[in-house]
């Protein structure tokens, strides 16, 4: 596949993930008001197992064997603690604030690309990455809420998000994305089981839609990053993370009536030059490779 191709599939792939990952975050918002956050976390991935199951089964079971084993249960036991920490976020946090630690990743992303991968370290991926982080910084209006021990859980998070992420991009090279998932689905399901032997309790029939859901949406979201770091290296797609910033103010004006100022605008645009910055040089080529 052409190199131009590739990359702007990467980036839509990785744009759809961030969408799907900014509404998961919305549910598991609404469902943290009466739900532990250990209970949370299982809860996703258990429903993402259940989801995968049916189709890898289908696969047969030579589509379970892997040569990467112990990738794939580095990946999940980083994704998971990842995920504790940027659930446990929403729930103590405003939405795009949560979200802005767990999108910051790609600020980690070239450096651990280039520190486990050794993809090369453009100039115009660190401005990228640094243009987006200004961005990110101006939608969410950073408050006294994003610098206490809060903040600690969140950083530490975004750097263990950037981790996962560039794993995904190592077992692509010889994994198929729904055993990716699947297989995080499913080490994540055992490991955080452990947990609801204190947690564990009877849900409502709300508390169990606000979760289902989010483990369906994440599931889809976790296959679409997936693929998307299978068309293109993680240090040039990174900053589309950054939208997923975005697709959370969205939710929040609609469903809480937060509507975004000056700043936040500016922000959104300073996301968006990110992104571009991404894209291929020549126009032209794009657009040929696009109707092709």
């Amino acid at each position: 596949m052409p190199q131009q191709q590739s990359l702007i599939k990467g980036l839509a792939l990785l744009s759809l993930s961030a969408l799907l990952f900014a509404t998961m975050g919305v549910l598991i918002r609404l469902a943290s008001h009466s739900v532990d956050n250990a209970t949370v976390v299982f809860m996703r991935n258990l429903t993402g197992t259940i989801l995968l199951a049916p189709f890898v089964l289908a696969q047969g079971k030579g589509f379970l064997i892997t040569t990467k084993p112990w990738m794939h249960i580095w990946r999940a036991l980083v994704g998971l603690a990842a995920m504790y920490g940027f659930f446990y976020a929403i729930a103590h946090l405003p939405l795009s604030n949560a979200m802005v630690f767990t999108y910051s990743s790609p600020v980690f992303i070239p450096l651990v690309a280039w520190l486990f991968l050794k993809e090369k370290i453009t100039p115009i991926m660190m401005v990228a990455a640094l243009i987006g982080l200004i961005g990110v910084g101006l939608v969410t209006k950073p408050d006294a809420g994003m610098f206490n021990w809060l903040s600690l859980v969140g950083i530490s998070s975004s750097f263990l998000a950037a981790m996962a992420f560039v794993t995904v991009r190592a077992l692509t090279k010889t994994e198929p994305a729904t055993r990716i998932v699947f297989y995080f689905c499913l080490i994540a399901t055992f490991v955080s089981a452990i947990p609801m032997f204190w947690h564990w309790r009877v849900l409502t029939a709300q508390e169990l839609y606000y979760l289902v859901g989010a483990g369906a949406l994440a599931t889809i979201s976790q296959v679409s990053l997936s693929k998307a770091y299978a068309y293109a290296p993680a240090g040039k797609i990174g900053p589309a993370n950054y939208l997923a910033i975005i697709f959370a103010g969205i939710w929040a004006w609609l469903l809480w009536g937060e509507k975004p100022d000056i700043l936040a605008v500016m922000g959104m645009l300073l996301i968006f030059l990110a992104l571009m910055l991404c894209l291929p040089r020549k126009s032209k080529d794009v657009i040929d490779h696009t109707l092709s």
